[in-house]
């Protein structure tokens, strides 16, 4: 089979080492790839946001079987269009990935059916979204509607930092159209778990829990990043809370789509808060997360492309999927300054040794050499038989890459542990 990965991430980069070990995929390409996939696949360098380029190669290539990974080419219809020429894929149309690409879309289906998520208000209005923030409780979360590469939502512990959220994002513009409309939700306390599932929009089977650490700094602190690394599984994620999240939330949200004629089939993500009233849906994606794929796909023990194809093909009750009961611990290496200023073009050294257990996000290969190219640069992923091991082991391994400005948090899988004892 010829298959096309759709993205150049660190998420991209687990997908294809998994899809590798497939004897039927005997070609991967990458579309567009980075310098460190290209070890994996063919890296072809057309924008994931191209529809119309991807799907003219997909075309010409023979491509058997496609999987779009990112949420812009999934919001954009990615799916449907390559569909359209014949081709079948992994992840949902542009009718359902609306799900992310809309936050008020995905509030207003969990209130019209009872899917347990925050309180909120919808704005379209700025003046009226400065109002209701005179009398609305502190702290709040200030979302924009739209794709804003995860950095769309703030929380405010004063009312001027709310005001100031909704002026940055409806007056300045500060995510584009995304910020058109906003969404001002009550804050959840509580411990937060990431669970991606497989569904083809009938069945839905999830994946190991996973736990993110967004902020930059130690101890949590500093700016929200695309992830600074994860651990699997979430022992906040007992099977009690696991039990309440399939009736209370999984199987309403995929029933809720397919009565709203949006049938989701693809990777479905839950971005869940433990609260004291129980589980609750802080955000959903349409797609694998990243970085919690480097740390869940490397404990599937099924076989991916399978899994991927009994979804395309509706026939997921059927499919193996089943995952190791060890623990995966994924730490990422950051150029100094991210998610700000930070400098680009160091030469990348990763020792032979770590290469299988490395996900490239953020790399470019030039006259053989790879070169950092990105705030992320790539995220090295151990699987042990405890979470402290793995924990050590990720962190080993991290020691055997070295470039200028490499930049960690000290304290991956720290919080996780902390609930273990």
């Amino acid at each position: 089979m010829k298959l096309l990965v759709v993205g150049s991430g660190g998420r991209e980069h687990a997908v294809i080492k998994k899809l590798k070990e497939n004897p039927k995929a005997e070609k991967i390409f990458a579309l567009p790839g980075n310098g460190g996939i290209a070890a994996d696949a063919e890296c072809v360098p057309i924008a994931a946001t191209d529809i119309d380029g991807i799907v003219d190669f997909a075309v010409k290539n023979e491509i058997d079987y496609a999987v779009v990974t990112p949420d812009d080419p999934l919001v954009l219809g990615a799916v449907d269009a390559l569909e359209a020429k014949g081709i079948p894929c992994f992840g949902p149309r542009k009718n359902a990935a609306v799900i992310e690409g809309s936050k008020v879309f995905s509030k207003n289906l969990m209130k019209k059916y009872g899917i347990p998520t925050a309180k909120y208000e919808v704005f379209s209005d700025m003046e009226a979204a400065l109002s209701y923030l005179d009398t609305a409780p502190i702290p709040t979360v200030v979302k924009a509607d739209g794709l804003a590469l995860g950095k769309g939502v703030i929380i405010a512990f004063t009312r001027e930092e709310a005001k100031a959220a909704v002026l940055s994002m409806m007056r300045d513009k500060a995510f584009g159209k995304s910020g058109d409309n906003i969404v001002i939700e009550e804050f959840l306390e509580g411990p937060e778990v990431s669970v991606l599932s497989f569904t083809d929009g009938k069945t839905i089977v999830p994946m190991v829990s996973s736990m993110d650490h967004k902020r930059a700094g130690d101890n949590d602190t500093g700016l929200n990043t695309g992830g600074m690394g994860t651990v699997a599984p979430n022992p906040y994620y007992t099977p009690a809370v696991a039990e309440r999240c399939m009736k209370e939330i999984f199987l309403p949200t995929v029933a809720a789509m397919n009565a709203e004629g949006r049938t989701f089939k693809g990777c479905l993500y839950f971005g869940l808060m433990i609260t004291a009233d129980g589980p609750k849906v802080i955000e959903y994606n349409c797609r694998f997360g990243d970085p919690e794929t480097q740390v869940v796909l490397p404990l599937l023990e099924s076989d991916l492309l399978e899994i991927m194809l009994a979804v395309t093909e509706e026939r997921l009750s059927g499919a193996e999927v089943r995952f190791s009961e060890k623990s995966a611990c994924c730490v990422i290496a950051a150029s100094a300054g991210y998610p700000q200023k930070y400098e680009k073009h160091k030469p990348l050294s990763i020792d032979e040794s770590v290469l299988p257990h490395v996900y490239v996000a953020g790399a470019v290969k030039e006259d053989g050499v790879l070169y950092t190219n990105g705030g992320r640069v790539l995220g090295v992923t151990a699987v042990e038989n405890t979470l402290p091991e793995a924990i050590e082991a990720a962190y080993g391994m991290m020691e055997k890459i070295t470039f200028e400005n490499k930049y960690c948090r000290s304290d991956i899988g720290a919080r996780a542990m902390k609930a273990l004892h």
